[in-house]
C-alpha cells in the first residue's frame, strides 16, 4: 500500500465518523447536558484534580459509535479505549477532555498513549546539555497481520472536548486523525513531541493539518461543535479550531 492509499483510507473514515458525529450531535449535546438532571446528587462530590467529566462525556461518545455498530470491536487488551475492525482497517479511537483551566494543552498537540498510535519516530527535546533527540515506539502496529493475505491498516483518530471547569458547559469538540506510522517517511519528526516523561509522546497535529499527499491538501481536523459565544480568552486559545470551523461552514 502507498502512502497516497494510506491518507485515503485515513480521509475515507475521518469524514465518515465526522458526518456521523455531526448528524448526532444533537443527541451528543443532549447527553452531555443529562447530568443536570441529576446534579444535586453529585455535584461538589468529584475530585476537581481529575476530569471526572471525561468518564461521563465517553459514554455518550462511545455509546453512539456502539449503538451505530460500525465495525466489529475488538478484544486485543492493546488498543485505544474504542478498538474494532471494518472491512480494509482497524480503527483506534479515543477521547481526550480539557478543562479550560488546562486550555493549553489542547491548542497545539495532544497527549497520545501508546496503545493508541503506531507512529514511530524521533522527538527532539530540550535538556540542559542543549538540544537532544529521544525515540519513540508506539505500542502499535502500522499494519496487523503485516505481510499476510489478512493484512490491514491501524488507523487512529481522536475526539478532543473542551469544557468549562466551573459549570462543565461544552465549548469545542474535534476529530482528528492521526498519521500512521507508515508516513514517517513523509512527515518525518513533525508528527511527534516530546512528553513530561521518556516514554511519552504527543501529537503535533499544528504541524501536520492536512493530507499532504492527497489533492487540494484536505485537512486531518474536523471541528463537530465551536461555541461561537465562549468567553474571547477562550476563543482566542482556541482560534486555530474556529479558523478550521468558519472555513468548513464557507
Amino acid at each position: 500500500m502507498t502512502n497516497k492509499q494510506i491518507e485515503k483510507l485515513e480521509s475515507k473514515y475521518l469524514n465518515k465518523f465526522y458526518h456521523f458525529l455531526k448528524f448526532a450531535e444533537d443527541e451528543m449535546m443532549l447527553g452531555f447536558q443529562t447530568k443536570e438532571k441529576i446534579k444535586n446528587d453529585w455535584f461538589g462530590k468529584y475530585d476537581s484534580k481529575i476530569s471526572n467529566f471525561a468518564v461521563g462525556a465517553e459514554r455518550i461518545v462511545y455509546a453512539l459509535f456502539n449503538g451505530k455498530g460500525i465495525g466489529q470491536p475488538n478484544s486485543c487488551p492493546v488498543g485505544a479505549d474504542m478498538f474494532f475492525e471494518v472491512d480494509d482497517a482497524y480503527i483506534h479511537i479515543d477521547l481526550k477532555t480539557v478543562q479550560t483551566r488546562n486550555i493549553g494543552d489542547i491548542t497545539r498537540s495532544i497527549f497520545v498513549g501508546r496503545n493508541q498510535n503506531s507512529y514511530k519516530g524521533t522527538m527532539t527535546v530540550r535538556s540542559k546539555e542543549g538540544l537532544i533527540e529521544r525515540e519513540y515506539e508506539p505500542a502499535l502496529p502500522t499494519f496487523y497481520n503485516k505481510g499476510t493475505v489478512n493484512q490491514k491498516i491501524c488507523l487512529s483518530f481522536f475526539v478532543t472536548i473542551v469544557y468549562e471547569d466551573t459549570n462543565l458547559n461544552i465549548l469545542n469538540i474535534n476529530l482528528l486523525c492521526m498519521p500512521n506510522g507508515e508516513l514517517e517517511s513523509h512527515y518525518g519528526n513533525r508528527v511527534l513531541q516530546a512528553g513530561k516523561n521518556p516514554d511519552k509522546t504527543r501529537f503535533r497535529f499544528t504541524e501536520t493539518p492536512y493530507f499532504e499527499l492527497l489533492d487540494n491538501y484536505k485537512s486531518r481536523i474536523k471541528v463537530i461543535y465551536f461555541d461561537e459565544n465562549m468567553n474571547d480568552n477562550f476563543k482566542h486559545s482556541l482560534r486555530f479550531y474556529q479558523d478550521i470551523y468558519n472555513n468548513q461552514n464557507n
